[in-house]
């Protein structure tokens, strides 16, 4: 009874389901809608053994005398399993919505290609030298590298670079960020790959994607206001990782970067910072964050500001008493204190203080703390010197 309620009620959505999926693929772009269309066709080849080893990236085969150097741009496309399809075209449509609008589609297709054609090279060059030190020729030649693992990764990556501290779920462990994303899945794809339920060749390409794609998006990237990379000290590689082993990540990747300068693989960012208030414009050249990075840090503090101020008034409205302190009247006497304390001491420093020689004689002290008024008889015997 049950399901055949479910059925009614998904037919009787379904021309809403159809018209939200038309819009939303009607608004993807060229690229994006090509890319999905050629990971289903693939999909479907799939199911035949010679088209699986004509399209996917053979280590062995990559190599002469075969040279199947085109299986290098249909491997991507190429998808075994169901799943895999459903989460590049997820992965394919969110870049068409985050990155394309900020990058456009020639520099979407460009990082598309440059990408996939790394995360190849990456993993025939890894499966080879996994043979010189194992001498099995099944590493050669039984493992098959296809699909869009590598360009995941790379989206990822990608987003983590634009909106780096988006909460993407609160746990009680704490929240789950873009900044976690890369390394997260990867540590997850490695379990998966550990208790036999994911091919090795799926993790090799996930990690090669979020290398080569850091290291294009770190030094090469070129940006409309004509720098290059994103040299800031939030996107270095020692912050994919958790700040327990960041220091030592850090010393190991600047070495690294260090002999790759020294060679002539990269160049030292520079910066440059221009002082127009003097007559004359001066250029200092110094090492730190570009004007996108200072931009990110500046809306991330107005962020925080604005959540310390509404944190702050939530607290001062919830300290705030229910009622409000009534406050006291003003004595209608002129010179009249607001406290009787304050209003005897007053009293006895003021001429208003009547002694007599007698010591039978009395003082009169007024107080007026409320809207009565209050004497009181103090024999003056009574007082003593240092009272006053």
């Amino acid at each position: 009874m049950s399901a055949s309620s479910s059925f009614r009620s998904v037919r009787r959505n379904l021309p809403y389901i159809r018209s939200e999926l038309g819009a939303l693929v009607g608004n993807l772009s060229l690229s994006v809608k090509s890319i999905c269309i050629c990971v289903i066709c693939s999909y479907m080849l799939s199911h035949w053994q010679p088209a699986v080893d004509a399209l996917s990236v053979t280590p062995g085969h990559l190599l002469p005398p075969s040279l199947r150097v085109w299986t290098l741009l249909t491997s991507p496309f190429l998808e075994i399993h169901l799943w895999e399809v459903c989460v590049d075209i997820i992965t394919v449509g969110l870049c068409g919505k985050l990155l394309e609008p900020l990058w456009g589609a020639k520099e979407m297709i460009f990082f598309f290609v440059l990408v996939n054609l790394s995360v190849s090279l990456s993993s025939v060059g890894y499966y080879l030298f996994l043979y010189s030190a194992t001498s099995d020729p099944d590493i050669l030649f039984e493992i098959q590298i296809h699909g869009l693992a590598g360009y995941i990764a790379a989206v990822s990556v990608a987003v983590r670079q634009i909106m780096p501290d988006h909460v993407i779920i609160r746990t009680p462990l704490g929240k789950l960020t873009n900044r976690n994303i890369p390394l997260t899945v990867l540590t997850v794809l490695i379990i998966t790959w550990a208790i036999g339920l994911l091919e090795g060749v799926y993790c090799t390409m996930f990690a090669t994607g979020i290398l080569t794609s850091w290291i294009y998006l770190r030094f090469y990237q070129r940006h409309s206001n004509g720098s290059k990379g994103d040299i800031a000290e939030s996107f270095n590689f020692a912050s994919f990782f958790p700040n327990v082993l960041q220091p030592p990540i850090s010393v190991l990747s600047n070495s690294i970067f260090g002999i790759f300068v020294k060679v002539g693989c990269c160049r030292k960012p520079i910066k440059r910072f221009a002082d127009a208030s003097g007559p004359s414009s001066i250029q200092i050249s110094l090492p730190g964050s570009d004007p996108s990075d200072a931009e990110r840090r500046r809306q991330k503090a107005l962020k925080l500001l604005n959540e310390r101020m509404n944190a702050g008034s939530r607290d001062s409205e919830s300290k705030r008493p229910l009622i409000p302190p009534q406050r006291p009247e003003k004595s209608n006497r002129i010179g009249g204190p607001s406290s009787p304390a304050h209003s005897m001491t007053s009293s006895l420093s003021s001429p208003s203080l009547q002694m007599s020689g007698s010591s039978h004689s009395l003082m009169n002290i007024s107080n007026s703390p409320s809207s009565q008024e209050s004497v009181v008889n103090i024999p003056v015997s009574n007082i003593k010197a240092s009272d006053i």
